[in-house]
């Protein structure tokens, strides 16, 4: 029997606050690490500083659900992006449809034999078939065709987080209440995306609707903080925004695995959206090469220490 994956609870810890000190004064990836740290806490506790978060690879189905709901939920964003998979993995939490863990040394990451089972992999993070089914259901139900088949992206996933059931740390759920906006442009990509679709085939929500008010945001910005996990098309939306507004990120962070050489977008460095007029020349940044999933909840906890 495979165990549930637990969305992980951070909590504010003096001990990570020391930790992260302490490494401010060494080198290599602990330095970045802690610049991260030190930048983001600036970024909240800066007067008017809006503050953009994008956020692309798994990062729900593997623990990172609550991590997320609770930088939302305390003001450490103000405008999210990211993508329709992690907008997929949320739903299926907040039903109650669990990721489950798995184990790479046994045979049971055979992926014909998973297949057989239908039994979706994710590295080492499992999800049964049959949550799209229940997605599905969902769905029917809930959102019928009573409303505006043109609606933009952003308003479309707040009537959705209206709709789904109370639940302690859905990112969808939190985004509805407090009104955060929540963009995904390319919410198409993705499997609630496409359930969506099937249970309302009119559908033709206003992508560039999304656009506009994404660009409204940067422009508006007196001060602008960027935080990227990952990178992507939620790296690229938010400083394609920033790049045509007057003022560029005065603070950028970015959590990454991959490398700047082939010159894609997720590897890029902080420091080139310089050239392109997407952060201030002065601007304060870091780019944190490791796995998101062990710098997020560090982050979030020496926020939750020096910010509260």
């Amino acid at each position: 029997m495979k165990k549930k994956i637990k969305q992980i609870d951070v909590k504010p810890d003096e001990n990570i606050k020391k930790l992260i000190s302490d490494m401010d004064n060494t080198g290599f990836g602990a330095k970045r690490l802690a610049r991260a740290c030190k930048i983001y806490e600036k970024m909240v506790k800066t007067k008017n500083c809006k503050k953009f978060f994008a956020l692309a690879g798994a990062m729900v189905p593997v623990g990172m659900q609550r991590v997320i709901h609770d930088m939302l939920d305390l003001g450490f964003i103000d405008v999210l992006v990211t993508t329709g998979a992690n907008l997929t993995h949320d739903v299926v939490e907040t039903l109650g449809l669990n990721h489950l863990q798995g184990n790479i040394a046994k045979i049971e990451t055979n992926d014909v034999k998973l297949y057989d089972e239908r039994m979706n992999r994710i590295y080492d993070v499992f999800m049964p078939n049959q949550v799209y089914e229940s997605m599905e259901d969902f769905i029917i139900e809930h959102l019928n065709n009573n409303f505006d088949k043109n609606m933009s992206v952003k308003e479309f996933l707040w009537l959705l987080g209206e709709k789904l059931p109370n639940h302690p740390h859905s990112i969808l759920k939190v985004c509805s209440e407090k009104r955060i906006p929540i963009f995904c442009p390319a919410f198409t990509d993705s499997g609630l995306a496409m359930q969506v679709h099937f249970s309302n085939n009119n559908l033709n929500l206003n992508h560039f609707s999304d656009l506009n008010e994404m660009i409204n945001y940067a422009w508006d910005a007196e001060i602008a903080g960027v935080c990227i996990v990952g990178g992507g098309v939620p790296k690229n939306y938010i400083f394609q925004a920033m790049q045509f507004s007057p003022n560029q990120a005065s603070f950028a962070i970015q959590v990454t695995m991959d490398r700047p050489e082939p010159g894609g977008l997720s590897g890029a460095e902080i420091r080139e959206a310089i050239s392109w007029g997407k952060i201030n020349k002065n601007a304060e940044y870091s780019t944190v090469i490791a796995d998101a999933t062990i710098i997020l909840p560090l982050l979030l906890s020496y926020l939750k220490t020096t910010c509260l």
